[in-house]
């Protein structure tokens, strides 16, 4: 029997009605049947990253976190640029994940939408920069800035800019075609 194949997506803002957020839920248009797809929402339960905590037994919710990217194949995270840089939820997020290894060689894709023109190039570089320290593996096309987010999208995450619907669709080809590869090894 074939595992089930699983993609966590993680948005970096919390914020209700989020643009990174409603386009992970317009990923899901995109996914392959085969594929469970789940946007995890507890990154803002997580409390504050502090390595002494980690070395004893990191709280239930950090455990629950890191459970839940193990036992998946690959992870999407799209994020807004705060401050040109990854807003601290996120940042905060993948500092829990530093000595435990859930992201060691794991394909990623990283999306950064922003509502500037420069589609967040100084948060989308510090996360790339985090992800390299984590070990992961940001599969060819799994790499993806969108500026002037507001205008691409549709409040109820229908991408309205052709463009930016085609890159959506290579970045999740990507990622399956990433995880079909490492399944088959």
């Amino acid at each position: 029997m074939m595992k089930q194949k699983k993609i966590v997506a993680i948005s970096g803002s919390i914020r209700e009605g989020s643009s990174n957020t409603n386009i992970l839920k317009s990923l899901a248009t995109f996914i392959p049947e085969d594929i469970d797809y789940t946007i995890y929402n507890g990154i803002k339960e997580l409390p504050h990253f502090n390595p002494d905590i980690d070395r004893m037994k990191p709280p239930a919710v950090v455990e629950d976190f890191r459970k839940t990217l193990d036992e998946s194949h690959a992870l999407i995270i799209c994020t807004p640029e705060y401050a040109k840089g990854v807003p601290g939820v996120l940042k905060n997020a993948l500092e829990w994940l530093v000595s435990s290894a859930e992201l060691y060689k794991k394909p990623v894709a990283v999306i950064t939408a922003s509502p500037s023109t420069s589609g967040g190039d100084k948060a989308h570089e510090s996360l790339l920069l985090t992800l390299g320290m984590l070990d992961a593996t940001v599969v060819k096309n799994g790499s993806l800035l969108v500026p002037s987010v507001r205008t691409k999208f549709k409040d109820d995450a229908t991408v309205t800019d052709e463009s930016i619907k085609q890159a959506l669709i290579a970045l999740v080809s990507s990622i399956a075609n990433e995880i079909n590869n490492r399944l088959t090894l």
